[in-house]
C-alpha cells in the first residue's frame, strides 16, 4: 500500500510539473488587421508593435500581421469581429464607426486638430471615453496610430470654393461629407479600399486624405496635385478582444501593455518626420504641392464645417463638450 501511495504521489508531482513546463512554454497566436498598406504609417506602427511584443514576451506572443484588407475586413467591419472574437487585434480607422458611438467621430472634427501637437493633445483628453466603449464592447484598447493632417488629392489645385464646386471627391467619414458638401463639392464617402477603383473609374476625381494615404497608394499615377489644408488629424486605433487579452498570464498582459505603450509613442512620433517624406516622395514622381492656400479659403471651409462639430455636441451631449472644453484648457485656448 505504502509502494502504490509513493507510486501515485510521484506521478501527481510529475503531471504537476509538466503541467507548469507547458503553461511556462505556451506560445499565443493572433491574427491581426489592418485595411492599409504595409508600407503605410499605420502598417510600419503595426510591424514595430509587433516586433517590440515578441521582444518583451521571449517570443511567447506570436502576432501575423494581415494588412491591406487581406483578410476580407474593412475599418467599419474590424469592430465586431474583435468585439465577436473573429479577429483577436486590429487597427482601424476610427470614422465609419460612428454608428456603434459618436466619439468616433472626433478626432476628424473639421479644423479642430489641425496639427499632430493638437491632435496628440485631443487624443489624450478622450482616451477614457475610447476606454469605456470599447470595454462595453468586450474589447481593450491597445495605443492610436494617428494620420498626419488631411489635404485634398486631385488633378488641379484647390485654392477656392470655385475649385471645389461639384467636384466629385471621396470623404472618409460624414464630417467631410458635411463640410465639402457644404462647401459645394459632390462628395461621397468611401472606405479606403475602394479608393483606387474610384480614381481609376472616374467615380472620383479628388481625395480627401493625408499626404500619407496618397503616397501609401501612389496616387500620382492618376492625380497631379495635392493641397495641403490641415482639414484634420484622424486617428487609427488598435485594439484587442478581451477575452483574448484575459486569457493571457498575467506577466504576457503586462508584455502586451508595455509594448503597446512604446508603440504609441513611437507612432505619435513617426507622425512628426512623415509629412516632409511625404511631400518629397510626392515631389520625386511629379506631383504638384500647394502649402499656401489662401487664408480666407480655409476660413470658408471651417465655417462650412461648423454643422458637423454641432451636430457631434448634440450627440454626444455634455460629454462632447467637457472633451472639447479641456482639450482647448489644454491648448490654452
Amino acid at each position: 500500500m505504502n509502494y502504490l501511495r509513493k507510486t501515485l504521489l510521484v506521478m501527481t508531482c510529475l503531471i504537476l510539473v509538466m503541467s507548469v513546463g507547458l503553461a511556462w512554454g505556451k506560445t499565443y497566436k493572433f491574427d491581426m488587421a489592418n485595411e492599409y498598406a504595409p508600407t503605410s504609417i499605420h502598417g510600419e506602427n503595426d510591424t514595430f508593435f509587433i516586433q517590440t511584443l515578441d521582444k518583451l514576451s521571449g517570443g511567447k506572443i506570436q502576432i501575423t500581421h494581415h494588412p491591406g484588407a487581406s483578410l476580407g475586413y474593412k475599418s467599419k467591419d474590424q469592430f465586431d469581429a474583435v468585439t465577436d472574437g473573429a479577429l483577436p487585434i486590429a487597427d482601424t480607422y476610427v470614422g465609419p464607426l460612428r454608428g456603434i458611438h459618436p466619439i468616433f467621430l472626433l478626432s476628424s472634427l473639421p479644423f479642430l486638430a489641425k496639427t499632430i501637437d493638437d491632435a496628440k493633445v485631443l487624443w489624450t483628453v478622450s482616451v477614457p471615453y475610447y476606454e469605456k466603449v470599447l470595454k462595453d464592447s468586450n474589447q481593450i484598447l491597445l495605443y492610436a496610430s494617428p494620420w498626419p493632417p488631411s489635404g485634398l488629392w486631385a488633378k488641379k489645385p484647390v485654392r477656392s470654393l470655385e475649385d471645389l464646386k461639384n467636384l466629385k471627391m471621396r470623404t472618409y467619414d460624414p464630417n467631410g461629407t458635411i463640410t465639402f458638401k457644404n462647401a459645394g463639392a459632390a462628395p461621397i464617402q468611401l472606405s479606403w479600399s475602394d479608393v483606387v477603383p474610384q480614381l481609376g473609374t472616374g467615380g472620383i476625381d479628388a481625395v480627401l486624405t493625408s499626404a500619407e494615404g496618397g503616397v501609401s497608394s501612389k496616387f500620382w499615377d492618376l492625380l497631379s496635385h495635392f493641397t495641403e489644408i490641415n482639414y484634420s488629424s484622424p486617428l487609427n486605433m488598435i485594439h484587442m478582444n478581451a477575452d483574448a487579452f484575459n486569457g493571457l498570464p498575467k506577466d504576457l498582459q503586462k508584455a502586451v501593455k508595455e509594448a503597446a505603450a512604446l508603440a504609441n509613442d513611437h507612432a505619435w512620433q513617426a507622425a512628426y518626420g512623415r509629412v516632409q517624406q511625404n511631400y518629397r516622395d510626392m515631389k520625386a514622381n511629379g506631383m504638384t504641392v500647394v502649402t499656401d492656400a489662401p487664408g480666407g479659403f480655409l476660413d470658408q471651409l471651417a465655417e462650412a464645417g461648423k454643422p458637423a462639430v454641432d451636430d457631434w455636441l448634440k450627440k454626444m451631449g455634455g460629454e462632447g463638450e467637457s472633451i472639447l472644453r479641456e482639450y482647448r484648457k489644454q491648448l490654452g485656448k
